[in-house]
């Protein structure tokens, strides 16, 4: 494994002398528009190893995505070569239709400490909850980002982490939106504590979610990039565009839906993927 090879995977072609925050900024900006948050090998046949060497072949060489257990786990590998305090956290995701954080950790999110500071770094969220900066860690305060605003707040050692969310603008040819979510609200994402985990204490998770039928990673084939506007997202056949204040505190989102044959050629032409087994959208 070759820190050069990653800079390539990711088109980053800077400096990584000093591990400051301007840097780290630049390459987790590179990473999240180059490395897919997709979860496409479970629906291809293909089982998801969390070993280290398993998920820089697959990232970096052949150039996939994967889902917060592998891109963060690579991006974590990629800081601790260049020389970043950089240790891993688990993180319980909010699901809004049971309004509950979940009872088990089932995230993986990082924690970077520069000069006395500590910052979240999570390039595993995906779609339009995935902020494009380091976020540093400081209970309520307001932090803008092209994305919208994102905050954490503490409680009582638990801090958690959620997001303002614009208003939507789609264009009536669009495809409709069958789930809508709510409007101009706050979206919590998830919670967590800053006790420092091993990617060992993950590997039961990683099995659990391959394997049980309840969970969205097995029920719906995802694939989703960030872009310099916005993010693309395939989910089954619609392929979502999102472009980030299109107007004054709006985003244009466009939805199409795809055929079988126009879903392999998207994820080429937009994701730069091309699978090696089949995938069943």
């Amino acid at each position: 494994m070759n820190i050069q090879e990653y800079f390539s995977r990711i088109s980053y072609d800077g400096s990584h002398k000093d591990a400051d925050l301007q840097t780290l900024t630049a390459i987790f900006q590179h990473h999240i528009q180059a490395i897919p948050f997709e979860n496409l090998s479970m629906h291809c046949g293909e089982t998801i190893d969390l070993d280290l060497q398993s998920i820089y072949n697959k990232i970096v060489r052949k150039k996939r995505g994967g889902w917060c257990l592998e891109s963060n786990y690579l991006l974590f590998w990629a800081l601790q070569e260049i020389g970043y305090d950089v240790c891993i956290l688990g993180g319980n995701s909010y699901n809004p239709a049971e309004k509950a954080y979940t009872a088990h950790v089932n995230h993986i999110l990082l924690k970077v400490e520069i000069k006395g500071s500590s910052y979240i770094v999570d390039a595993g969220f995906g779609g339009a909850y995935q902020a494009w900066q380091p976020v540093m860690l400081i209970s309520g305060k307001d932090q803008p980002q092209i994305p919208g605003i994102f905050r954490f707040m503490e409680d009582n050692g638990t801090w958690y982490f959620e997001k303002v969310k614009r208003k939507l603008y789609i264009p009536e040819e669009s495809a409709p939106l069958t789930d809508m979510p709510e409007m101009g609200s706050i979206r919590k994402l998830y919670s967590f504590t800053l006790e420092p985990q091993h990617i060992d204490d993950f590997q039961e998770l990683n099995t659990y979610l391959q394997a049980s039928p309840d969970n969205i990673l097995r029920k719906k084939s995802i694939c989703t990039l960030q872009t310099n506007e916005g993010i693309y997202a395939l989910v089954g056949w619609t392929f979502t565009e999102l472009k980030y204040n299109y107007m004054d505190d709006t985003d244009l989102l466009c939805i199409t839906t795809l055929t079988d044959e126009e879903v392999e050629k998207t994820l080429k032409d937009k994701f730069n993927i091309v699978l090696e087994n089949k995938l069943v959208p």
